[in-house]
């Protein structure tokens, strides 16, 4: 598809689906730029993203973004030969700030534009550190919005919802349990930091969803952001000091437990030896070391981009769009629009 005879196609990917504005360029399996503005500072005090001010900001870093990101892939503009971009799931005005830029993009330039599926944009990011992705393969991913399984027998047609989370999604329960524990806002960097000098087995905490009779693959992590509050209230009765690094590493062990045993298993019930580890909790290290060692043991190709590319990024969005586009997909209506509830096995629309 590109112009210029022999090359891959250079795909520009917006990211506006939460609090980061992210803009990519990749062509083929090769990532050229990743720029990225966030918004996360003027949310902190809210204790969580406020989607007015998320949309605001992304209005305010898109074009900035966009020229940062040519400068550091040494293109212009007019070197662009598709546009891709998360038109959901998401917050419906942040989305609509993307799918609006893109949009106009596209239109200006004369090039195919491509509405992807976040979720799946996760799982497309992986090929540009590890290369093609083995099919089929059951991605993991796991966010601030999403926990969920996948069976992915072809990325840029069919994606497969196994499971999912029926509350809270556990970077909801991290930034959850960060607040009661007076840890900053989002609360995974700061939960893995302090469960490093703590202990994951100083406190038996549940793991959701684990018995016979429950469904096999989904998640549920309120419980267990419950279960975790109650300690720490009855621990403050009692006036005796709540041991910090302590909770954090046994809330971190149950949730990658949990996490990990229902990927694993997924792999085996459906006969695939290749799992992919995404999204933002992703760079936990608990859970990637976790999924390594589970992996190792049941004889799984365990595939984990690097934590940068674990959030959300416009290189994933321009990986996903890239995969569209040499897999052949038709683009996108010129009248496409976003969807806060996209369902993942629309891979694009």
């Amino acid at each position: 598809m590109a112009d210029r005879a022999g090359e891959e196609a250079l795909v520009l990917g917006f990211e506006t689906s939460c609090d980061e504005t992210g803009v990519g360029l990749v062509r083929g399996h090769t990532l050229l730029a990743d720029a990225l503005a966030t918004s996360m500072a003027e949310h902190e005090r809210f204790g969580g993203v406020v989607p007015e001010i998320a949309s605001r900001a992304h209005l305010e870093a898109m074009v900035p973004t966009v020229h940062r990101a040519l400068a550091d892939a040494g293109a212009t503009i007019d070197d662009v030969d598709a546009v891709a971009v998360t038109s959901g799931p998401g917050l419906t005005g942040a989305l609509l700030v993307g799918v609006a830029a893109a949009k106009a993009y596209a239109l200006a330039l004369g090039k195919p534009l491509y509405g992807v599926n976040h979720l799946a944009a996760h799982v497309a990011v992986d090929e540009l550190q590890h290369g093609p992705l083995a099919e089929p393969s059951i991605a993991l991913l796991v966010s601030g919005g999403h926990s969920s399984l996948l069976l992915v027998p072809d990325l840029a047609r069919e994606v497969e919802s196994l499971g999912r989370t029926v509350d809270d999604a556990a970077g909801e329960a991290f930034d959850k349990v960060a607040r009661v524990l007076g840890l900053p806002f989002p609360g995974g960097p700061p939960i893995d930091r302090a469960a490093r000098e703590g202990d994951p087995a100083a406190i038996s905490f549940p793991r959701g969803l684990t018995g016979p009779r429950d469904a096999p693959y989904d998640f549920s992590f309120s419980g267990l952001k419950t279960a975790v509050a109650r300690w720490i209230e009855a621990r403050e009765r009692a006036g005796e000091p709540v041991p910090v690094a302590d909770v954090a590493a046994s809330f971190q062990e149950a949730v990658a437990d949990v996490l990990t045993a229902k990927a694993v298993r997924a792999c085996r019930d459906h006969g695939v030896d290749h799992l992919v580890l995404g999204g933002g909790v992703a760079a936990n290290s608990r859970l990637r070391a976790l999924a390594e060692e589970r992996c190792s043991a049941a004889g799984i190709v365990l595939r984990v981009p690097s934590p940068k590319l674990c959030t959300d990024n416009g290189a994933m969005v321009a990986a996903l769009g890239s995969r569209l586009v040499a897999a052949g997909v038709a683009p996108s209506a010129p009248d496409l629009g976003a969807d806060s509830s996209l369902p993942i096995e629309t891979v694009s629309r």
